[in-house]
């Protein structure tokens, strides 16, 4: 049965916070169409805890912001895109609050917070650890007041179509389980990140890094794949999800310690808990190993804090932790690292045009370099405004054309009927254990040939899917060979890609970004 075919001026893949602010400007040149996997809900941006980074206080400049951003990013930040995302950070927060934005303040003065490798208090926060929530809900009612958005929900796209070099159509699966075929004039890939590769992750179900893999078969270039952020603090409870705990408690004044209540942290680095991520998730990765008990762990300690304010500064975390019957106030939190962000993606420029015309990307899917080696922590939902802001007004002043007929375009892709040789659950807890034992927080060449080998076999296993789950594990499938093979390639240590058999920087060979086009990977 053919797939059913619509059309529209701009097509957004993505209700997060990139995916919005590109549709709002997108909104005046034509019709945009903006797909949500899943609820507008269920994205990264909705979990983003930690705050907002911008440079507004009096005591901060923008030139501070941008050296921060800098030396998190362990020599490898485009600095280009890191100065677009600190300067246009100002302007970005007060659209927000123009449009309804409830950012935490005392009295009428917005106030701070500080994050892990921040020189200067800068971040901004809503309903304490709720941000990401507060920041969607005002650009989704945003949205909604413009009637050129249109947002469905339960839309899965499965494959782009490029035709004559250009991206002119999505596939999709829609929430009957039907095929379905919109044509357009741009897309933008706003799909978030590819942390449901990993066994542990802070990631919703969501993030599987569908527009990575839609990009690479399309025949677009990826970049910096090998830089996958591992949150030091996630909640680790047997039979609990891995809940996020905001890198803005160790802010606060919370210690990590070991099994025997030792703080460890000043002996790894002198910022003690404060230090970047990387170095925060394998020094406990490290405590882990070298603790003798069977199942070791880690504990990040409030107990010193006043009660009263962590309540109020932190209320999610606080109700979440009571659910497992954890008072964080007098309680100590057992912890594990957990995947939490992508720093590579679809590579793409300053305006958020990819390597194939006609596509798109913002946001965790893209790859501008901004971040590096290793993000600052408040700086993933800056990106996703600044970038999905740019991508709109490029898509905007480059596409003043109507949307391809349907004529132009290719059928839809055949669906197998093939049966699966492994049911998909099996399939895809296989590669969330090899890319987490692997291609985790600390690597090796034999480590990762074993995973390569591994993600290898699995793809003819995987190569026919129908239903949205079995799309879902080719997506992990292929990406998880895209991060694999990079780090391979990669033969040093830095930021959050640490290999013991290359422990040390090489600037010569590797102070590059990684490239895959194809088969093929070069450092540019």
């Amino acid at each position: 049965m053919p797939a059913a075919s619509s059309e529209t001026d701009f097509l957004v893949i993505g209700a997060g916070v990139a995916g919005l602010r590109a549709a709002i400007e997108l909104a005046p040149a034509g019709r945009v169409l903006v797909l949500a996997k899943k609820e507008v809900s269920d994205s990264n941006t909705q979990y983003a805890q930690g705050g907002i980074a911008a440079a507004l206080s009096d005591e901060d400049e923008i030139s501070l912001h941008l050296q921060d951003t800098l030396n998190a990013g362990d020599g490898l930040c485009n600095p280009e895109a890191a100065k677009v995302l600190v300067e246009d950070a100002p302007d970005r927060i007060e659209e927000l609050i123009a449009w309804g934005t409830q950012f935490d303040r005392e009295g009428t003065k917005l106030t701070f917070g500080r994050e892990g490798a921040h020189s200067r208090n800068r971040i901004l926060h809503a309903h304490g650890d709720s941000t990401g929530r507060e920041i969607l809900r005002a650009l989704y009612a945003k949205a909604k007041t413009l009637p050129e958005i249109s947002v469905q929900e339960f839309e899965f796209s499965t494959d782009l179509q490029v035709e004559n070099g250009r991206a002119c159509a999505v596939q999709l699966i829609d929430d009957h389980g039907q095929n379905k075929t919109i044509t357009c004039s741009a897309v933008l890939l706003a799909t978030g990140g590819l942390g449901q590769l990993y066994l542990n992750t802070t990631n919703p179900s969501v993030a599987t890094g569908d527009g990575v893999a839609m990009a690479y078969r399309a025949g677009a270039e990826v970049t910096d794949l090998e830089f996958i952020q591992f949150h030091p603090t996630a909640l680790y409870l047997k039979k609990a999800p891995r809940f996020l705990l905001s890198e803005a408690l160790r802010g606060e004044g919370a210690h990590l310690r070991n099994m025997e209540m030792t703080r460890f942290m000043p002996k790894y680095h002198p910022m003690g808990e404060l230090a970047p991520r990387d170095v925060v998730a394998r020094a406990i990765m490290h405590e882990l190993e070298s603790s003798r008990a069977k199942d070791p762990l880690v504990y990040l300690d409030l107990t010193d804090l006043d009660a009263a304010h962590i309540r109020k500064r932190f209320p999610r975390i606080f109700a979440t932790c009571m659910q497992y019957n954890i008072d964080i106030t007098t309680e100590l939190i057992p912890i594990r690292p957990a995947a939490h962000y992508s720093m590579g993606g679809v590579r793409t420029d300053l305006d958020g045009r990819s390597s194939v015309a006609g596509l798109y990307a913002a946001g965790e899917a893209a790859g501008t370099g901004v971040h590096g080696a290793n993000r600052l922590a408040s700086n993933s939902l800056l990106e996703g405004l600044v970038f999905g802001g740019r991508a709109g007004k490029r898509m905007r002043d480059e596409l003043k054309m109507p949307a391809k007929s349907q004529d132009g375009v290719a059928p839809a892709a055949a669906y197998s009927n093939g049966p699966l040789p492994l049911p998909v659950e099996a399939a895809i807890t296989q590669i969330q254990e090899l890319m987490w034992k692997q291609v985790g927080i600390v690597r090796t060449a034999q480590g990762m040939k074993q995973a390569i080998r591994g993600l290898e076999e699995m793809a003819a296993i995987l190569s026919h899917p129908r239903t949205r789950r079995q799309y879902e594990a080719r997506n992990l499938q292929i990406a998880g060979s895209l991060v694999a093979r990079s780090a391979l390639a990669r033969e040093e240590s830095r930021g959050a890609h640490y290999r013991t058999d290359y422990s040390d920087h090489n600037d010569v060979k590797f102070k590059k970004h990684s490239v895959v086009t194809g088969e093929k990977i070069s450092f540019e």
